[in-house]
């Protein structure tokens, strides 16, 4: 058995959409301040719900959907495929249903309640967040894609880029998967170490009340 961590480490000068993660770690206490034996230092947190590898709920883009607390074990845990088109894309691809069908052709008919993962490679520029963000030209998936995934009703869609939608012509990926009631994982770290059958995920997010997006540590088990 083998794990994989499939997060991006979070501090403040990794790739966001707006250019700003939001994130700070003060130190409001620290070991020079306490007295012996129980020295110690105490932080805050602070950041952006979306914030490197991050899960968007449904409530995201649906008012009165599922908020991040909401959202049941039985979705966040589960079988995982990768679709991976690393060999073809770049900052202007998009992916097409016929890439969904021809995984299927190969791999057989997406199960139910599974985490589909599509590997574009993007990661390579997660250390340089300017060529990352790309003024927002990253590889991205299709609206009908996303369509044909809910047919096979999986559990949520996920990326290793800052999001399914582009944001250019809108976010009708967001509004399709969201809008049935699923979720989507964006900034996915190493999904090329993954088999593109056969591993199961852990998805966790922060169990925040009312948060429509969280950072999460996504975990693979092979």
């Amino acid at each position: 058995m083998k794990y994989l961590d499939l997060t991006h480490t979070i501090h403040s000068t990794i790739p966001s959409w707006d250019g700003t993660t939001g994130f700070d770690l003060p130190t409001v206490f620290d070991y020079n301040q306490g007295t012996a034996p129980d020295l110690m230092r105490v932080q805050e947190i602070h950041f952006h719900g979306a914030m490197g590898t991050h899960m968007d709920s449904p409530a995201h883009f649906v008012e009165g959907a599922k908020t991040i607390e909401k959202l049941e074990l039985e979705s966040l845990i589960g079988d995982c495929v990768v679709i991976k088109v690393d060999h073809e894309a770049d900052e202007n691809y998009v992916i097409m249903p016929s890439t969904v069908e021809a995984f299927e052709k190969d791999h057989g008919t997406i199960k139910p309640n599974t985490l589909v993962i599509f590997y574009t490679g993007w990661e390579k520029y997660w250390e340089t967040p300017a060529q990352y963000q790309n003024n927002f030209k990253f590889p991205s998936v299709h609206e009908d894609t996303a369509k044909l995934l809910l047919e096979r009703n999986i559990s949520g869609l996920g990326i290793d880029t800052l999001s399914a939608d582009t944001g250019v012509h809108g976010f009708s990926v967001h509004r399709a998967i969201l809008g049935a009631g699923k979720y989507l994982v964006e900034n996915i770290a190493h999904a090329g170490e993954l088999p593109v059958t056969g591993a199961k995920v852990f998805v966790m997010p922060l169990k925040i009340k009312d948060a429509v997006e969280s950072p999460v540590r996504l975990v693979a088990v092979v």
